[in-house]
């Protein structure tokens, strides 16, 4: 367990929880109950952080977030990764935390590590980037769906209501900044469904803010945090394919991929059955074969980042399905 060291680093590394409270970040309360869902979400995300922080090593940090409850462990698997990830980005230390960390449990929880990786970019100086673990070459483009949930969450006034772009975004690289704003926007609409409280007039109207050509990715970030965070009823769900309009084919992407995220973690629940169901049309099973199935191979970024061939091909499925 965490030796004296560690539980001061993680003291002075881990945000404090009120930074996770809805009062806090001026985000909107729909109702008591899905202030205290997405409340907990973040008390887990911290939680799991601070496990990593005060860590002396990645199998420590498992047997802590294995007592997570299973609806919120997956949140608690991407703090940690944040946690691991910003100490590999510290000057001693050293920087295969990350890398360590998918060889055991985190592993089933692939997805929510490389965003808890994006997560750390945003807190870790630019010319420490480097030292990030991004090995997947398909899965490393989720750091930048990490990055931009957390500049939405932190800074919620120049990314969600100034509906902010870094022009040039420089990572990965030159040649695919044109796409990193874009996968940016999935995690800017992932948090809008925290910033709206879950509330779907609330989110569809931040996005109808926005510059068309954004709406789709912001809708599959919705789609993904409707699903994975949960918060709506079947109504609310209906309503939001509804207000996606000729993008709820992405927002049903979103969904697929939470779907995945969750059943191949083993936290299936309720919430990704009837989520799955309005917004994919199907189960959270055949979900998950959709995006097995739609796996380009090699996943080599060619031209097309191979990330976005992999979300097209999954979108077209689940649109053709839906017209059967």
């Amino acid at each position: 367990m965490a030796n004296q060291f560690g539980r001061l680093r993680s003291r002075l590394l881990t945000p404090s929880m009120n930074e996770t409270k809805l009062s806090t970040r001026g985000f909107h309360e729909k109702s008591p109950e899905a202030r205290e869902r997405l409340e907990t979400v973040g008390e887990s995300f911290l939680t799991g952080y601070a496990y990593a922080a005060a860590a002396s090593s990645t199998a420590d940090a498992e047997v802590r977030l294995e007592t997570v409850p299973p609806q919120f462990r997956g949140f608690a698997y991407e703090g940690a990764a944040m946690g691991m990830a910003v100490r590999d980005g510290l000057p001693i230390g050293g920087n295969r935390h990350v890398e360590h960390f998918l060889r055991g449990e985190a592993g089933r929880h692939k997805y929510m590590v490389y965003v808890g990786v994006g997560w750390a970019m945003a807190r870790v100086p630019r010319f420490r980037w480097s030292r990030m673990y991004t090995a997947d070459p398909l899965l490393r483009w989720l750091v930048l769906d990490g990055y931009g949930f957390h500049q939405a969450y932190f800074r919620t006034d120049k990314y969600v209501r100034g509906q902010y772009q870094e022009p040039d975004f420089p990572w990965p690289g030159a040649q695919w900044s044109w796409y990193a704003d874009r996968v940016i926007d999935q995690g800017i609409g992932r948090a809008m469904w925290f910033v709206g409280g879950t509330d779907v007039e609330r989110v569809t109207a931040m996005i109808d803010s926005f510059s068309e050509e954004r709406h789709a990715d912001l809708y599959a970030g919705v789609g993904l945090a409707a699903t994975y965070a949960g918060g709506a009823g079947r109504a609310e769900l209906q309503l939001l394919q509804e207000r996606a309009g000729k993008h709820r084919h992405r927002l049903a992407q979103g969904s697929a991929f939470a779907a995945t995220a969750r059943l191949e973690a083993g936290l299936g629940n309720e919430h990704t059955v009837l989520a799955t169901e309005v917004l994919c049309g199907t189960t959270p099973e055949q979900a998950v074969l959709v995006c097995q199935e739609s796996l380009p191979d090699p996943c080599v970024d060619d031209g097309m980042p191979a990330y976005e061939v992999w979300r097209c091909r999954i979108a077209e499925r689940l649109a053709a399905g839906a017209e059967d």
